[in-house]
Order: structure tokens, then sequence, then C-alpha cells
């Protein structure tokens, strides 16, 4: 029988305070709706159908990677009317797994449970224990223990307030049931919704066992209404990675001041300092250490590389035992050989650089090919762009670059060639000799200053 997961993501998110929906609001680097999405497709044989409503085309546009049916609710009548949306696409002799796009971090453990409640004909239910219930449904048991209702915070008595196992939104069930469950809602409550909670009782009465399944922590099951809860659940979940990181070798210096956003490999003996940020797929080789305040993105930093404090590499490839930074930046394209050195205040993008190549201070190294053991004096800039078009520099092996030197491009510097510092290199140096583009010193020692 077959499985199809209805992911309910019609809601505005009112007190977000924000024009973006709630849904696409960002958690460790990826919209909340994501995670859900990702969760779900590890399922088997899962058919996802998520049901839009406000802002629905942007729902949809910045959800193109996944396999989705979407579904819109023209009109946001409650939980149970937005199932109800789905109906006509899901496998009459199925089951069918109800999820929200603000619960991000709910696991595949827990939804199996769930399931295997639903496939013995039962409706099954995920409930948590909560200190602080306010806001929930509750979860009403009959004195046989059993699940009798689902009563909302807003139409609950006083004593139904004070349970503390409250209901997460989140259930499983044979589909035909569902069907014969949601025509028998009613919206005869405060809000004039038709509540998917509501099927509990309808199931009670006809006699179908509703079980109810645990979640592991409060933290699975939380839903995301406001930006401090966000927040929070940020923290958590970056607690979590840290602390998963931390037991596989890597070492983190505090991890309550770490932020991964995407994927990040590390190998063992891994040094990452305190408020370094990882963004899309990161790899890490043994012993690499990252300095503090460093952003990362989309780059591999090979064994024994340091990046120093204050650092941005992003899309880059970093050699073994290079050393980066502190303040300098790695746009895309940047490849360092081994044992390369990239100073403070220096930026390269689409440099590519031999063994041992450095570029110590104050430099801007753009669309060129650095050979083994050249050194870049400080002040180096590389003339890339006409105000048209880009071009190429090369400096070929062993060749020397003195402070102050602009290579306008395309230009070449052959094999262990000087450039004088100062110059403004407009022609190639060709190799063992020397470039100097400056124009000559003249002194004159009678000048007065002017008086003011």
């Amino acid at each position: 029988m077959g499985l199809d997961v209805v992911v309910l993501a019609a809601g505005k998110g009112t007190r977000m305070r924000s024009s973006q929906p709630k849904v696409l609001h960002s958690l460790a680097g990826r919209p909340l709706l994501h995670h859900v999405l990702e969760t779900a497709s590890c399922l088997t044989g899962a058919r996802i159908h998520v049901v839009v409503g406000h802002a629905a085309d942007a729902v949809q546009a910045a959800s193109t990677g996944y396999e989705v049916n979407w579904v819109s609710q023209s009109e946001q009548l409650g939980t149970g009317h937005a199932v109800q949306q789905a109906l006509d696409a899901l496998d009459p002799k199925g089951h069918t797994l109800v999820l929200y796009g603000d619960v991000p971090l709910l696991s595949r453990a827990s939804i199996e449970a769930l399931l295997a409640v639903a496939h013995q004909e039962a409706l099954g239910v995920l409930t948590v224990d909560l200190e602080r219930p306010q806001g929930y449904g509750r979860i009403v048991r009959d004195q046989q223990g059993q699940i009798a209702a689902i009563v909302e915070e807003r139409d609950a008595t006083a004593a139904q307030r004070e349970l503390t196992e409250v209901n997460t939104g989140i259930m499983a069930m044979p589909t035909a049931r569902l069907r014969c469950w949601l025509e028998g809602l009613r919206s005869d409550n405060s809000q004039n919704e038709y509540y998917l909670t509501d099927i509990v009782a309808l199931a009670c009465a006809e006699g179908t066992p509703v079980r109810s399944v645990f979640a592991a922590s409060p933290e699975e099951v939380q839903g995301i209404n406001d930006r401090l809860q966000l927040g929070t659940l940020e923290r958590h979940l970056q607690l979590q990675v840290a602390q998963e990181l931390m037991l596989s070798g890597v070492s983190i210096l505090d991890p309550a001041r770490f932020d991964l956003r995407g994927v990040l490999d590390c190998d063992p003996d891994v040094v990452i300092d305190v408020n370094c940020v990882f963004e899309g797929t990161v790899s890490l080789g043994e012993g690499v250490y990252i300095g503090p305040n460093t952003w990362i993105r989309n780059s591999s930093i090979a064994a024994g590389a340091r990046i120093e404090a204050q650092s941005i590499v992003d899309g880059a490839l970093v050699g073994p035992g290079a050393v980066v930074g502190p303040f300098a930046r790695l746009r895309p394209g940047t490849e360092l050989g081994p044992n390369t050195r990239i100073g403070n205040f220096v930026e390269t993008k689409k440099a590519r650089l031999g063994v041992g190549a450095k570029a110590n201070h104050l430099s801007y190294l753009g669309d060129v090919e650095i050979g083994p053991g050249v050194n870049v004096g400080a002040g180096t800039i590389t003339c890339n762009y006409d105000g048209q078009s880009k071009h190429q520099t090369q400096i070929e092996e062993g060749a020397f670059i003195g402070s102050n030197t602009a290579l306008v491009a395309p230009v070449r510097v052959g094999a262990r060639a000087t450039v004088a510092a100062g110059s403004v290199i407009t022609h190639n140096v060709p190799a063992d000799g020397l470039g100097i583009g400056r124009a000559r010193q003249r002194n004159l020692p009678d000048w007065k200053r002017k008086a003011k």
C-alpha cells in the first residue's frame, strides 16, 4: 500500500512580522519547509503533497529541487480544511502522514514509529509532554488511559489546560478512514475553522483505535511561530551538529559559537575556533585549523592547512599545508597549491598559486596563474579588467614581484624574472630578466613648500 505525505504550508505566519512566507524563513541555512521535505523524501515510496496558500508562487519557486505535488488552499479555514484540499490526490488504499512546513526537526525515527501504528489500521498521533504547554492542544485521555480527544487551548476548560501532554498535530492513518473523518468535521468552535485534531473524537466514536507515539524531545516537534522560537531552535540544532562533530574527532573550541548552514565534512583533528560560519558544502582535511570569526563557503581545505582569524574563503581549493590570513579573502576560482601563503588583506579571484608561492600583504590577485616559488610583494595588483573584458596574468616559476607593482593584463612575467618595486608592467618580462616600469626620480634641492 502507498504512502502519501501531506505537508501543510499554507499559513502566512503573522507573528513572524515578515513579508516572506513563514515556511521560507531559514534554519541552519535552509528554509523551514526544505527541512521537512528532506525528511519526507527519505521515506520509502512516499508521494509528497504540499498544501500552499499565502505567497504560494514564492514557496513553489523556492522549492523546485523537490518532487512535490502542489495543492492550493485558497482560503485558510483550518488544518482539516487544508488536508481536504489534497484528498483527491491520495491513494484511497494507502496511508496518509500529515506533517507541517514549520516543524523542521522531526526525526525519521519518530515518523516511522507513527507509521507503524497507522499500519495497524489505527489513527497514530504524535504527542509530547511539555512543562509549559501554552498554545498547544491538550491530549484528553479516558479512564483506561486511551486518547479520547484533542482539545485546542482556546476551546479547553480550565482543568484541561492543566494537562501537559500535548498534540503536535502530526498524525498518520489509513487514507480511507481519513476521508470519512474529514467529511464529519464541523467548524463550530471559537475560530470557525475545521480542525484536523477533531478526527480523534470521530475515530473514538466509531471504535477505531487511537494510539499515541511520544516524540523523543520537545525540540523535535517544535513549530515555528515567531522569530524568537526560530532563534531558539537554531541554537539547539547548531549545538546538536557541533556535538556530533566533536564526537567524531573535531575540536570545536566553543560549541555555542558555531554555525553550519549546509554540509561540513571533517577529517580527524580539525580545530575550529569561535564564531566560524560554514555555508554550502565544505570539507576540512586532517589537522586543519580554522581561526576565529572565519566564514567559509563551498570550499575544500586540505590536510594541515591553516585559515587564520577574520578570513573569508568562498568557492576555493586550499592545498595541504597552505596558510591563509589573517584578514584574507579567497573568492571563487581560487586554487592554492601545497604550502602556499596568502597573508593579511590579500584578495584573490580565479587565482591559481603553485607550490610554495606567497603573497603576504595587501594585494589583489585576480585572473592570474602564479607558478611555484613566486614571491608577490605588498601592494601588488593584477589589473585584469579593462572596463569591458577580463584578461589573464601569468607569473612563472620563481619570479619575484616587487612591492607596489601593477601588472596590466594580459601580461606574462617569465620564470625567475624580477619586477622592480613601484612598476607598472604593460609588456611581458622575459625569463631571468628585470622589468622596470616607473618614471625616473627627480630631486629639487632648493624647492620651498608653500606657506599657509
